[in-house]
């Protein structure tokens, strides 16, 4: 009897994990749109700052969130697993998954508390008709599946580092970046917007490692990803995610 409760109480305290961090949870229930056109080129850039979705992985599964999901901006690169529900007329069969690589600003369905998702069309397309225009959903928080590491974008300037972080498996949701040159400890960087974070520590001429921490608390470091002759505008791999 006392093994018997140990496992209950061992599965009630996994079962609280996953609650938490969201994944393969209950399901919950929202609404869908689709913008972008049938190419998907209307969903370029974004208020994530991943720029063109098809260059870094992304490709046209992805989405908007609406202010609640979006959590300005922190929902930035997690993953959702959409399924429509509920309207027989206009649903079809199946699921998709999503990358939240943009913001449904407010105004409609986008308002405040709603729950809502504005897909690129080619993938609202695998889910519903495209003449529905707005269909219910289901939605739930799922692991982020990449190929490759995580990569970093040097942009900015001297004593301005302005460093992209894309292609984020796990959580996906970037919550803290730091940054380390060879000649230096290291710093937390600050968030200066969508998945864009700032240093302003002169680093020029210095090898750079990178700590990443998602939003489950998961963290990785990637020691000396680029190396001491780095430039503005590479891009450098590092680790990924297990």
């Amino acid at each position: 009897m006392k093994m018997d409760l140990t496992w209950i109480l061992f599965v009630g305290f996994l079962s609280v994990c996953s609650s938490v961090h969201g994944y393969y949870g209950g399901w919950i229930n929202a609404h869908a749109t689709f913008y972008g056109g049938g190419d998907a080129s209307g969903t370029m850039g974004g208020a994530c700052g991943y720029g063109n979705l098809y260059t870094q992985g992304y490709g046209t599964n992805t989405a908007a969130l609406s202010t609640v999901l979006f959590n300005n901006g922190l929902s930035c690169g997690a993953c959702f697993q959409i399924r429509c529900v509920n309207d027989p007329q206009w649903c079809l069969p199946g699921s998709i998954l999503v990358t939240a690589t943009n913001f449904c600003p407010p105004g409609g369905w986008c308002d405040p508390p709603n729950h809502h998702f504005d897909l690129s069309q080619p993938v609202f397309q695998r889910i519903a008709q495209y003449r529905a225009g707005i269909v219910p959903v289901a939605y739930r928080r799922v692991p982020c599946r990449r190929r490759g590491g995580i990569r970093f974008t040097i942009n900015g300037h001297s004593y301005f580092n302005l460093v992209l972080v894309t292609n984020v498996g796990g959580a996906g949701d970037v919550r803290a970046v730091y940054i380390k040159g060879s000649r230096t400890r290291w710093q937390q960087m600050s968030r200066n917007w969508g998945q864009n974070w700032q240093s302003n520590t002169y680093l020029n001429g210095q090898a750079l490692s990178f700590k990443v921490t998602t939003g489950n608390g998961h963290s990785v470091v990637s020691y000396n990803v680029a190396p001491h002759s780095w430039t503005f505008g590479q891009t450098f791999a590092g680790r990924q995610f297990l």
